[in-house]
């Protein structure tokens, strides 16, 4: 499995890890029950080589963050923390993009602070706030980077024509959007990022449903290569397009070291076309 270079000179393995999952409650709202192991989890997986890790300032309201400079500071040479801002916590349930420029310049001064750098290495507005036009918002992630704030700037759960707005104020390093086995809503962003060589994130990467069941094709083939179907829905994205990092998340050292070992599962020429047709069944 090839690296990839992210906005032009962030190297990083194909298989990054994406750390939500690290938190105390269902809403992401809490930090984790067991602090000691979460800390372990992303030790773990700087031990296993993953070198791309992402959280988001909303992810236990900051607290993410904060973990992972407890666990991972002073940062490994090499190793990329993006992280997320733009979208607010009212309560466990609610999500709300909010893109003012006050709001968006304090979110990156406080994820500065929690994470302990002088400089984000990638940082992508986690929602576009529908109330403001796309260039505005932009316009101010631009000037933190002009300031050395942000190294880089990404989006997340953008259109094709959302995307092409932000990259006429500014480069666009990356795109996160959800994107799996099963559900490839974003099929013509991924086409679009690929052409262009801006990275495509995919959250939620491993969702396969009844289809990873043991009589499933994802199951079947799983059952073929000697892999998990977790296993097998990643070794499909990684060979889906070069220019895919997926960050599957977990709080289990055991889910984390099975999910790296997708970077080893071959799929042959039929085990991928199988696969690639789940999206139209």
């Amino acid at each position: 499995m090839s690296d990839i270079v992210i906005g032009g000179d962030l190297t990083v393995n194909r298989l990054g890890y994406g750390a939500m999952r690290l938190s105390g409650d269902p809403g992401i709202f809490t930090p984790p029950k067991d602090r000691a192991a979460a800390i372990a989890v992303l030790r773990r997986a700087v031990e296993l080589g993953v070198n791309f890790i992402d959280t988001a300032d909303s992810y236990a309201l900051g607290d993410n963050e904060k973990l992972i400079a407890e666990a991972l500071r002073p940062y490994a040479d090499g190793l990329v923390v993006a992280t997320k801002g733009g979208n607010t916590r009212p309560s466990p349930e609610e999500w709300v993009p909010f893109g003012q420029p006050a709001y968006i310049r304090q979110q990156v001064e406080l994820s500065l602070r929690r994470l302990g750098v002088e400089t984000i290495d990638l940082y992508q507005l986690h929602r576009l706030d529908p109330a403001l036009p796309i260039a505005d918002q932009i316009a101010t992630v631009a000037d933190l980077q002009r300031q050395g704030k942000i190294r880089h700037i990404g989006l997340s759960e953008v259109t094709v024509a959302q995307l092409q707005e932000a990259e006429a104020v500014a480069p666009i390093a990356s795109v996160q959007n959800l994107y799996n086995l099963v559900n490839r809503q974003s099929e013509a962003v991924l086409e679009y990022t690929a052409e262009r060589g801006i990275a495509f994130i995919p959250w939620f990467p491993i969702a396969a449903g009844e289809h990873a069941g043991p009589d499933g094709p994802v199951g079947k083939i799983a059952a073929e290569v000697g892999a998990t179907p977790a296993q097998t829905a990643l070794a499909w994205l990684l060979r889906r397009s070069g220019n895919i990092v997926p960050i599957p998340g977990t709080s289990s050292i055991a889910h984390l070291e099975e999910n790296v070992a997708a970077r080893e599962v071959v799929l042959t020429d039929a085990q991928y076309s199988v696969l690639d047709g789940l999206a139209s069944q």
